[in-house]
């Protein structure tokens, strides 16, 4: 795997953590984890049970924000990003 696709790995996950610890009451509880498949990426999202509500938003809009960054973002980098958030 070259340096520049690994850089770019490492900045997506930093920025779901930003973008999530600015939403939640216990950002010290956000855990975003890489598993790395040939062809894909999915991205678990964990956070405290109280949280996910404010994670999700009404009717998914702060879910589907995110996941659409992430989509964008997988575009320039030729990888395929999942972002699944972890309830419970």
């Amino acid at each position: 795997m070259d340096k520049q696709r690994t850089e770019a790995d490492v900045d997506i996950r930093y920025l779901i953590e930003l973008i999530v610890k600015a939403l939640v009451d216990h950002p010290d509880q956000v855990l975003v984890t890489q598993i790395e498949g040939t062809h894909s990426v999915v991205l678990e999202l964990a956070v405290a049970p109280e949280d996910v509500g404010k994670v999700i938003g009404k009717k998914g809009i702060h879910a589907d924000a995110i996941r659409r960054l992430v989509h964008a973002i997988g575009g320039k980098t030729k990888k395929r990003y999942v972002l699944e958030i972890l309830e419970g």
